[in-house]
């Protein structure tokens, strides 16, 4: 089922803007390949980045710049996955101040839909065989990406709370891209996470969080 935004039409597909962060990202480059199949995609980053959706280069910062910037956007998928190439203030500053001033954004501007790209590191303190449900509460490890993911998690829960915007979690699993051999019991395919992310912005949603774990059907997959 389509998203219920009012002007949605009974029969067809929804032609929704989707505005997608951290542009640069492998990941954010293949969602956006594949998004704008069905939707207008617009992708944002720090820096100028080449891409055949449209770009809009933002800091995120607490502007009028980045209230502009969501302006008439139906959904927001928001990256978490790490860069590598970051310091642990950048991760920081990206996973807190930057989400939190997006959050802000798109509340102020009506923004339907919060997509959170976090990611299952943050399960892995819990003995493997326990059945890890997104019912139990993460484990932050003195890691930079995996703490980062946690404290954006938790900026994202706090708006959902307040209900200034719908808000969905996605934790993904490690991420296989193209012919790249599966090594993890976390696995998940490129192609499983653009699916994922795609039912993610067209499925009705009756909370005001919810939170999925994405993993592919792998070998002794947790």
């Amino acid at each position: 089922m389509c998203l219920d935004y009012g002007y949605a039409e009974k029969h067809g597909q929804v032609t929704l803007r989707i505005l997608i962060t951290a542009g640069d990202s492998k990941l954010s480059k293949i969602l956006c390949e594949s998004l704008s199949t069905d939707h207008e995609v617009i992708i944002t980053d720090r820096h100028a980045v080449s891409s055949d959706c449209e770009f809009f280069r933002s800091d995120l910062d607490d502007t009028d710049a980045t209230n502009k910037l969501v302006k008439d956007i139906d959904v927001i998928v928001h990256s978490g996955q790490a860069n590598l190439e970051s310091t642990p203030t950048q991760l920081l500053d990206y996973h807190m101040r930057c989400t939190y001033n997006l959050l802000w954004a798109a509340s102020e501007e009506g923004v339907k839909r919060f997509i959170y790209l976090s990611s299952l590191d943050l399960m892995d303190s819990y003995d493997p065989d326990f059945a890890v449900t997104e019912r139990w509460k993460p484990i932050a490890k003195p890691n930079p990406a995996i703490l980062c993911c946690h404290l954006g998690e938790i900026i994202c829960r706090e708006f959902a709370r307040e209900s200034k915007i719908n808000t969905v979690i996605l934790r993904l699993g490690d991420i296989v891209f193209g012919d790249e051999p599966n090594v993890s019991t976390k696995g998940l395919f490129i192609e499983d996470a653009s699916i994922a992310v795609s039912k993610a912005i067209d499925t009705k949603l009756s909370g005001w969080l919810d939170i999925f774990h994405i993993q592919s059907v792998v070998p002794n997959a947790r």
